[in-house]
């Protein structure tokens, strides 16, 4: 991070604008909202700072800027729309260690004012460094129209039990787990309603009763997409953020990873092909054993949890343990690589079913149902498949699949480092060798990757070029 993002405690601070015009009215009216006491100085004003001059609500000195001016003050913005006063502004401000923000000009500025979104005493700020400013609003009015202003009741709600909770419950994590259970159950559903009074009176009847907070030592299986962190669902994101531990594997990334809450302990238990860090067993006793410390076990799997991830056989574990779990489904490999690299799986006149088969190799041999792979009109997706693409091809052409058939290999499908190298069915795995693939990887065999050409939409590199692609280069 360029900037460090902090909250200032401004009560009974002031701040002094410098500059007269709309830019400097803007600043103003953020600037009040926080109740600090603002100064203008200016040699003249527009008319809405004028008419808070004259209503009392900011003071002012017409006269144009001087060191002196700052005496006093403990906030400074800079907001004329000339640089050379801009920058004597800074550079008086921060020689008396004052804070100073120059509007647009992130280089002269000490800090930088956020887009926020307002429902105090919730509040949220986004910034982007001084790059993007518009880039912050939009994402401004996308939450603006996300959380609704309830959520400052809910708030305040919160603040005036939260000495009273402290007192009832020490421990740190049964505290949580109580504002984590009324703030995601009836209490503050009552309070977003509208019903702030019986959501106040629901919560008094809670913490006198002394009931102790839902003990769920359970594990929640979930699935983490295929890469492209944007592609993990709202509930996923949800549990996520309430998990005290997360057991994960070798596919899901460090992006992915800081979506989950942040002082969750993380457990790492990846795969790689001939390297087990933990074998299955061992995976399925330690989901056990965390959920019976009580703790909420977040199970991050790659894809979807129950497509060639071994999902159904640590619930079965789960379950004979008697401990209570939960799934969350994920986009598995073949829907989000396919779409990625514009491959429709199914398609009116080429693919009328698509079939999902593992590549995994058993003793060093590709056991499949190849007569069931060879249908006409039908797409194969083969999950790791890298390692025994040439027994894949020599399988499949062997009992009757044309050698021209269009394939395609997805290497690190929908992230940034996405590449696709597509040949025909005969040539894919030398083309595939040649060019040093390296896994998580997905095989698309059948007449769909041929439309590849004019349906993908990430990146732009010729087919089987090497070229890679990124997931956030759109053609337009």
């Amino acid at each position: 991070m360029d900037y460090l993002p902090v909250f200032l405690n401004v009560t009974g601070r002031t701040a002094l604008v410098v500059g007269g015009g709309e830019t400097a009215n803007r600043k103003v009216e953020f600037l009040r909202r926080a109740d600090l006491a603002v100064r203008v100085v200016a040699p003249d004003l527009e008319p809405g700072l004028a008419e808070a001059v004259a209503a009392g609500d900011i003071d002012y000195c017409q006269e144009r800027f001087r060191e002196g001016h700052l005496d006093g003050w403990g906030v400074v913005v800079a907001a004329t729309n000339d640089r050379p006063v801009n920058a004597a502004v800074a550079e008086a401000a921060q020689a008396r260690g004052v804070p100073v923000n120059v509007v647009d000009d992130p280089e002269l500025s000490t800090f930088i004012v956020p887009a926020v979104v307002d429902r105090s005493p919730l509040v949220i700020a986004l910034g982007t460094g001084g790059r993007a400013p518009v880039l912050a609003r939009l994402m401004r009015a996308k939450l603006e129209a996300f959380i609704p202003a309830a959520y400052g009741r809910l708030a305040e709600l919160v603040g005036r039990f939260r000495d009273s909770v402290k007192d009832r419950f020490r421990d740190g994590v049964a505290r949580r787990r109580f504002w984590e259970d009324v703030l995601d159950g009836p209490i503050a559903e009552r309070v977003l309603r509208g019903d702030t009074v019986g959501g106040e009176r629901d919560l008094a009847e809670l913490l006198e009763s002394g009931e102790e907070p839902s003990d769920r030592c359970e594990v929640a299986l979930v699935g983490a997409g295929p890469g492209d962190p944007d592609l993990l669902t709202v509930k996923a994101l949800r549990v996520m953020q309430r998990a005290d531990v997360v057991v994960h594997d070798r596919l899901v990334s460090p992006e992915l990873l800081d979506r989950v809450r942040r002082d969750a302990e993380r457990v790492f238990v990846g795969k790689a092909a001939g390297r087990h860090s933990h074998s299955q067993q061992e995976i399925n006793e330690l989901l056990v054993g965390l959920a019976r410390q009580g703790k909420r076990v977040l199970r991050l799997k790659g894809g979807d949890p129950f497509v060639f991830a071994r999902g159904g056989e640590e619930l079965a574990h789960l379950r004979e343990a008697g401990v209570p779990f939960h799934v969350v489904p994920g986009v598995t490999a073949a829907l989000g690589c396919a779409a990625y690299a514009g491959i429709p799986l199914t398609h009116r006149d080429h693919a009328h079913a698509a079939v999902l088969v593992t590549g995994h190799l058993r003793d060093g041999v590709l056991e499949l149902p190849w007569e069931a792979l060879v249908q006409p009109y039908q797409t194969v997706a083969v999950y790791m498949g890298l390692k025994g693409l040439p027994q894949l091809r020599d399988g499949l052409i062997a009992r009757g699949l044309s050698e021209a058939t269009p394939a395609a290999l997805v290497e690190q499908g929908t992230t940034p480092d996405q590449r696709v190298i597509e040949a025909p069915l005969a040539e894919l795995p030398d083309r595939v060798e040649a060019q040093g693939a390296r896994p998580p990887c997905l095989v698309l065999i059948g007449e769909v990757v041929g439309l590849r050409g004019s349906l993908q939409w990430v990146g732009s590199s010729a087919a089987g070029s090497g070229a890679r692609t990124s997931a956030f280069e759109i053609d337009l």
